[in-house]
């Protein structure tokens, strides 16, 4: 503790420890220290079961129906995303012939443009352009382009272009499906990203109370745990760390749904994802459904894990993901949490402090890898460049190497 790093990290969630992988990977001297005593946060895996009936004071202990406890391990947070059944979309010829334009789009080579352009064309205009009916746009901004709402629609068209290419790129590269899960659970994620700054020299502290952060003349200078002080140039956190340095945005309710079978008209799918476009139920905001099961090492056997979530927009939130929750049933255990969702006040232009935001209802990983690149931009004035990290990784390691 009683040293000067470059970088302290406080908190284990995903956000904070691929920042901190990534300092430590620049070279930086970097300690990470979470008062938890597991890894992960807000976005762990909980395992036994019996902690999660612990952990949302469920009466009694899980039934025998579930098996052995260890058997589950639990997302408190769903960032994953995985897609099934695309084809009867691909097969509709204006849907195939918008792809191939989509593919072929390239803001630099006017053949490819058709008469739009990139940075004046609204996407809504692009739609029309191909004939696209409501359904289909739907699906395209919402499970394709991954978007939120409906805004992107009235906005130039390259972001959402670009966001497609993504999508169809990925889903080329790995077959069925252009997502990819960890078995065990996603709390796999920051404890490799954690092993990754090991690698590179970073220092990691769990169940390590934090009582002040240090700062002398409106900047960051340590942080004191246990009586002693490490010292720092830049701090990273989440927001529960910092409450006077964020605001409250908004809510997030998220329903762990725990079943014997799985969802239906899916193929009997041992894992699968549903988004339910918002203006098809008449709201502001997505609901998302995400699936996963016994074959991916977190529940028992023959049992599924169905998380449902959104934001909330009523006095009412459970009302609110009834449409998803229908799609389940039935359901053998149904577990609810209401989480608030903060934003940075402080940007850390000064502070030297930089704060994550809370982790948002969607079920991938767009909105977390826009908030890692935003902190890295704002701590470095650059931006996040993956190919300076390839280099990096294979002067030390060789070309070829796996990490």
């Amino acid at each position: 503790m009683n040293e000067e790093y470059d970088v302290i990290v406080l908190g284990t969630g995903l956000t904070e420890c691929i920042l901190s992988g990534i300092m430590s990977v620049k070279g930086k001297k970097v300690l990470h220290m979470d008062r938890n005593s597991y890894y992960g946060g807000e976005s762990a895996s909980i395992t036994p079961l019996e902690d999660l009936f612990k952990r949302f004071s469920l009466p009694g202990s899980p039934p025998e129906s579930m098996g052995k406890g260890r058997d589950w391990n639990v997302d408190l947070i769903p960032k994953f995303l995985m897609a099934n059944g695309l084809m009867g979309l691909f097969e509709k010829r204006r849907f195939r012939k918008f792809l191939v334009f989509v593919a072929n789009f390239d803001e630099n080579d006017p053949k490819t443009l058709e008469g739009v352009d990139p940075k004046k064309t609204t996407m809504r205009d692009v739609y029309k352009k191909f004939d696209l009916g409501q359904d289909v746009v739907d699906f395209t901004g919402h499970a394709l382009a991954l978007y939120r709402t409906d805004d992107y629609l009235d906005q130039p068209c390259m972001d959402t272009i670009n966001r497609i290419k993504l999508y169809s790129e990925s889903l080329a590269r790995y077959g069925k499906s252009p997502y990819l899960y960890p078995l065990y659970g996603l709390g796999e994620l920051p404890q490799g990203f954690a092993r990754l700054s090991a690698i590179y020299g970073g220092t990691y502290m769990l169940n390590k109370p934090i009582e002040d952060i240090i700062i002398e003349n409106g900047k960051v200078v340590g942080v004191k745990s246990e009586g002693e002080i490490a010292r720092c140039k830049q701090l990273i956190c989440d927001p529960s760390y910092v409450t006077d340095r964020v605001n409250k945005v908004g809510q997030v309710i998220r329903v762990i749904c725990i079943m014997s079978h799985p969802i239906k008209n899916t193929s009997d799918a041992n894992s699968c994802q549903i988004i339910i476009p918002q203006n098809q139920v008449n709201r502001k905001h997505d609901i998302y459904v995400c699936m996963i099961s016994y074959a991916h090492n977190v529940a028992a056997q023959g049992k599924y894990i169905a998380i449902v979530s959104t934001t909330v927009e009523t006095s009412d939130p459970e009302k609110e993901i009834k449409p998803a929750l229908d799609l389940l049933e039935p359901v053998e255990q149904k577990i609810v949490s209401i989480s608030d969702q903060y934003a940075p006040t402080d940007l850390g232009s000064d502070s030297q402090v930089f704060i994550s935001r809370s982790y948002d209802a969607t079920t991938h990983f767009e909105t977390t890898c826009d908030d890692i690149k935003d902190i890295y931009k704002r701590m470095t004035g650059t931006e996040f460049d993956f190919a300076e990290m390839e280099r990096k990784k294979n002067d030390i390691f060789g070309d070829g190497a796996d990490q």
